[in-house]
């Protein structure tokens, strides 16, 4: 899954970008609301984490310009916390707020619930045929046995997961689970989708020659 993170104080968005990455998330950054918005309108996020107190544009700008186009789930990262700080973000659109200083573990699950809301997803646990995906523990399981997947391999089948039924192109899986700063003209996409497909050991996941990938069931 791919994240925004628009962050204005350094330190903060050092730490909060580490911590999304070492939980398998592709992270891109801004440092102010007019870079933050561009990112956010060309480019296909699976939530964005937005403070409001922005260099440029400001956090209540960024999303109400971006709602008159997009629906990319939006959480509120904020020192305004007020009521009615609260009530006008999500009013105005915002998925969820969260104010600082925050615990990393909330932040996490907040990311996780509006990812599943936006799939139509209301319930953490995934099953698809022999697969169970939990979202919480970020475990899989096929026909009861723990199946260790690098933090990569889980988001891919995660995202495909939330797209049961439906064909997966290539470039929209490099476009949610990869980075900025990764190759996208390599094979890794294929690595791991082997790698996937091999730990997993059941014919789950379906190439669709020159169109994707796909689960069905």
């Amino acid at each position: 899954m791919r994240v925004l993170l628009v962050e204005d104080e350094p330190k903060l968005l050092k730490t909060l970008s580490k911590a999304l990455k070492e939980e398998g998330y592709a992270v891109d950054t801004a440092k102010d609301g007019d870079d933050g918005l561009y990112k956010a309108q060309f480019t296909n996020y699976d939530v964005i984490i937005l403070d409001i107190m922005l260099p440029g544009i400001d956090g209540w700008e960024v999303l109400n310009k971006l709602r008159k186009t997009k629906k990319t789930p939006v959480i509120f990262l904020s020192a305004k916390d007020t009521t009615q700080d609260r009530v006008r973000g999500l009013d105005n659109g915002a998925d969820d707020y969260l104010i600082k200083p925050f615990n990393l573990t909330e932040l996490f699950s907040r990311v996780r619930s509006v990812i599943r809301r936006a799939a139509n997803e209301p319930v953490p646990k995934l099953t698809i045929g022999p697969i169970v995906l939990d979202t919480l523990s970020r475990t899989v399981n096929v026909k009861g046995k723990r199946i260790p997947l690098t933090g990569k391999e889980y988001m891919i089948l995660e995202y495909l997961a939330h797209h049961h039924n439906k064909v997966v192109t290539r470039t929209e899986l490099y476009e949610h689970v990869f980075d900025d700063q990764e190759d996208t003209t390599s094979n890794l996409l294929d690595v791991h989708i082997y790698n996937i497909r091999k730990k997993l050991d059941v014919d789950f996941i379906t190439t669709r020659r020159g169109h994707g990938y796909s689960i069905e069931g």
